[in-house]
């Protein structure tokens, strides 16, 4: 079929040849002189090269582009497109993809089902590790982390895969105990500051792959003076406000006797922390489970379902026509209100209340002994009953644990793409022009070529309106930004985040221009090798190509939920996934390594621009 159609299109452009030729001849030969010979050629010329334009216009579009397209499908397992011009080439270009799609889908399961135990193994281990009290960080013989918990994250702010240590920690302590380890001790103690001066103690350790240190935070092997003083003063502030109770309570003193008392709770929740266990987490659903309540957040608590669900029934059991609310008050708390429709509650009644045990699975646990276990406190607020809980921290992955073992193996300076630590990254903004702004910003880190579980997302305030135009477009509104956090401070914790890391975008330039325009604003420099899937996507499928995002997902195979699209974090998650494919695509055109990524990217600057230049 493609050779018949290559031949009648041979004969097409020869028999057009022939006509021009002989039209020539005729002009030449019924005129007279060199005018008559002039248009002859002129006829011939114009007639010949559109006659060639039209067979390279026919060839590009149904042979050339569907070649470049078949090309793209066999190294990334995808159908091609349109092939109807190439014949047999078509379905055999099909067939291929889709057997290499088998092929590769079998092995997933074969790999997965020779591995299933082994991820039983390390889901159990990962819970374990994940309420873990103290801060764990397992760094590689270069001082770089492989292993982290969410401990260590808290700890440690910014903590991520593939960083060195010390740019978290400052270098004496922990320099001083490798002089220790190095004359041949297996573990030390050691004392050691973050940067920014944050006690720490722990114990560093020996291990075939590197070092394994153990932190806690310092301040908190004993009750410190600070706590003991808020105590002293909150309660000595109370003294005076209770001397004065004779009549009816002025608003104003009862307002300063709660803030006062809820001073004095969070103090004794503090100083009471470091002698409780930590507690499970759970969510709002299963807390107040049974009980009458208004829109919950959707959040994770630090509680015990059972026993606080048990409590907070048997308490709104005691109030007429009782409803649960939550709010957040803290950046890690929630303020419970259970508020009926009865008169005051009165202290000994609720005190007489938290005398008794609300679980008859736990009779020997009571209501006082419960909120002791969490760390809180409860008090009357009118009609109404008032509980701080405490946040359960969202780090890392949803284990809180992040690690890559894999990375200690790694060659001190890989440039293969399948090594790099990179941040894949989009943002939402006020616009398209010079002159606006960010909104949002998300980025994923991958190491060694593989989503680590690592994320950035903030929104972020512009200083400026948004246009309805582009509220349409990525659902961000005023109204979300308006607690958000400024430009300087948004860009100066992504540019934390991102370290040294390979930055990956799809259309780079646009991204990169606003983090590059706000540098003399925010100080935020993003000097970083930077990445363009969109140049990668050319690669591999030729100029020609649509290479839009969802052109290029759609070809891969991933799917963006419609609510995630024109979200900064829903477009990074579909980049990140397009990059993995694009990588292992591009092994088969032999680019393995960074710097001939990057040459070949440079030669479709047409296309896109380099990013990698300021």
């Amino acid at each position: 079929m493609l050779r018949r159609r290559l031949l009648l299109l041979c004969i097409a452009a020869l028999a057009a040849a022939a006509v021009l030729t002989v039209a020539a001849l005729w002009i030449a030969a019924s005129g007279r002189g060199v005018d008559a010979i002039i248009q002859a050629g002129l006829v011939l010329g114009f007639g010949l090269t559109g006659t060639l334009t039209a067979l390279w216009y026919v060839l590009d579009r149904n042979v050339a582009r569907p070649i470049e397209g078949v090309a793209g499908a066999l190294r990334t397992g995808r159908d091609p497109a349109d092939t109807r011009w190439l014949g047999d080439l078509g379905p055999a270009a099909t067939e291929a993809a889709r057997a290499r799609a088998e092929s590769d889908r079998a092995l997933a399961d074969a790999i997965e089902d020779h591995a299933a135990e082994t991820l039983r193994e390390k889901a159990a281990l990962e819970e374990i590790l994940a309420d873990f009290g103290a801060g764990a960080v397992m760094i590689d013989r270069r001082g770089r982390v492989v292993f982290y918990n969410a401990s260590a994250a808290r700890l440690l702010p910014g903590l991520g895969l593939d960083q060195p240590l010390d740019r978290h920690l400052q270098g004496a302590g922990i320099h001083a105990a490798e002089g220790r380890l190095a004359a041949g001790a297996t573990a030390t103690d050691l004392a050691c500051l973050t940067h920014a001066g944050r006690h720490l103690s722990g114990r560093l350790r020996v291990m075939d792959a590197g070092r394994l240190l153990i932190l806690r935070d310092a301040l908190r092997q004993a009750p410190d003076r600070d706590r003991i003083e808020a105590l002293r003063r909150h309660a000595s502030s109370l003294v005076p406000m209770l001397d004065a109770l004779d009549g009816p309570i002025p608003p104003q003193l009862a307002q300063a006797i709660r803030s006062e008392g809820r001073g004095l709770a969070a103090a004794l929740r503090d100083l009471s922390t470091d002698a409780q266990a930590t507690p499970n987490t759970a969510r709002p659903s299963e807390i107040f489970a049974g009980v009458s309540t208004d829109a919950l957040p959707d959040l994770r608590l630090r509680a015990d379902a059972d026993s606080m669900n048990a409590l907070i029934v048997a308490l709104a059991g005691r109030l007429p026509d009782a409803v649960a609310r939550m709010r957040i008050t803290a950046p890690d708390e929630v303020q419970v209100t259970i508020a009926g429709s009865g008169p005051p509650v009165a202290m000994d009644d609720l005190e007489r209340w938290l005398r008794e045990c609300p679980d008859p699975a736990q009779p020997d646990l009571d209501g006082a002994e419960i909120l002791a276990r969490h760390a809180t406190g409860i008090w009357p607020e009118g009609a109404a009953l008032v509980m701080p809980l405490q946040l359960a921290p969202e780090v890392g992955s949803d284990h809180g644990v992040t690690y890559d073992f894999a990375l200690a193996r790694r060659g001190a300076a890989s440039d293969r793409l399948g090594d790099l630590t990179c941040v894949v990254f989009d943002t939402e903004t006020t616009g398209l022009s010079t002159e606006d702004q960010i909104v949002q910003i998300a980025g994923l880190r991958i190491a060694r070529g593989r989503l680590t579980g690592e994320r950035f997302e903030t929104l972020v305030n512009p200083g400026r309106p948004i246009p309805p135009g582009s509220t349409r477009i990525h659902g961000i509104t005023d109204a979300m930004v308006a607690d958000a956090p400024d430009l300087t401070a948004a860009l100066g914790a992504f540019r934390h985040f991102c370290d040294d890391a390979v930055l990956i975008a799809h259309n780079a330039p646009f991204d990169m221009g606003f983090l590059r325009r706000a540098v003399p604003r925010t100080g935020a420099r993003f000097d970083n090798t930077v990445l363009d899937t969109v140049a990668m996507s050319a690669m591999i499928w030729g100029v020609s190509a649509d290479h839009s995002l969802d052109a290029l997902t759609s070809r891969l195979g991933i799917a963006i939920p419609p609510d995630a699209r024109h979200t900064a974090m829903g477009d990074s998650i579909a980049t990140a996934e397009a990059f993995l494919r694009l990588i292992r695509a591009l092994e088969g055109k032999g680019i393995t390594r960074l710097e001939p990524l990057l040459a070949e990217a440079r030669k479709h600057r047409r296309l896109v621009a380099d990013a990698n230049t300021q």
